[in-house]
């Protein structure tokens, strides 16, 4: 009973992260990554998580093609290329618990600063750069780039649509080389396979409400709950 209970959470995890995702272009994963660990386990979570979080992304992508700022999105990949490939070798160095644990902190300060420093800091462009790398990196150990995107994103993407839509795009090529990895990581069992068939259903539902929602709700109060849900989501991963 407790396994078919934390597998139900599990799915109520892909479910709202999946809603944020659509809605916003980011934070699906860093949502969903910290309770799926607990929930499933590292490998089958980041399997799942990234195709799934993969598969919104394609949606918004695919449909927004025309917004997407190609030259942008060139230099985005370049950038976190870099940083995700020392991401993936820095997950298999290192123990498990305090990745997790920095991860979680580093959501939490994310989070803290979003409801409580209102005030934007204007960095330098080799700073932001910098960010792309970080991105990659966080993205490469847990496929939570998202916050330190959106630093870079904010800056060089003023339209809602064109952010949208790039940094969407920058999430379906970065999870398909992601995808290669987990395989060769044996990610893929038969049961993470039974998680992933009956996860279409809530990523569908997560799909449609987050359609309905876009142009409902304000971007401010949403983003207020995206950020309460941030820091509970980082909570998750430093208990």
């Amino acid at each position: 009973m407790a396994e078919y209970f934390r597998y139900i959470l599990f799915f109520i995890t892909i479910f709202i992260s999946n809603t944020i995702q659509v809605i916003t272009g980011f934070a699906g994963a860093m949502l969903a990554m910290p309770p799926s660990i607990r929930l499933i386990g590292v490998g089958p979570a980041k399997a799942i998580v990234s195709i799934v979080s993969g598969a919104s992304c394609v949606y918004v992508a695919v449909r927004y093609w025309r917004d997407i700022n190609k030259k942008e999105l060139l230099k985005i990949l370049a950038l976190m290329g870099i940083g995700m490939y020392t991401g993936i070798r820095l997950f298999y160095m290192l123990k498990l618990d305090i990745l997790l644990k920095l991860y979680g902190v580093i959501i939490i300060l994310i989070a803290l600063k979003k409801l409580f420093v209102k005030k934007e800091i204007q960095m330098p462009p080799a700073v932001l750069y910098l960010c792309l790398v970080m991105a990659g990196m966080i993205h490469g150990m847990f496929i939570s780039g998202g916050s330190f995107l959106v630093v870079y994103a904010v800056w060089a993407l003023h339209e809602k649509q064109e952010f949208r839509a790039t940094v969407s795009a920058v999430w379906v090529v970065l999870n398909s080389f992601l995808l290669y990895d987990h395989y060769q990581a044996g990610y893929f069992t038969a049961q993470t396979g039974r998680i992933l068939v009956i996860s279409v259903l809530p990523f569908l539902m997560a799909v449609w409400l987050g359609n309905q929602l876009v142009q409902k709700i304000s971007a401010e109060k949403f983003l207020l709950l995206t950020y309460i849900l941030l820091l509970a989501s980082g909570a998750v991963a430093v208990l």
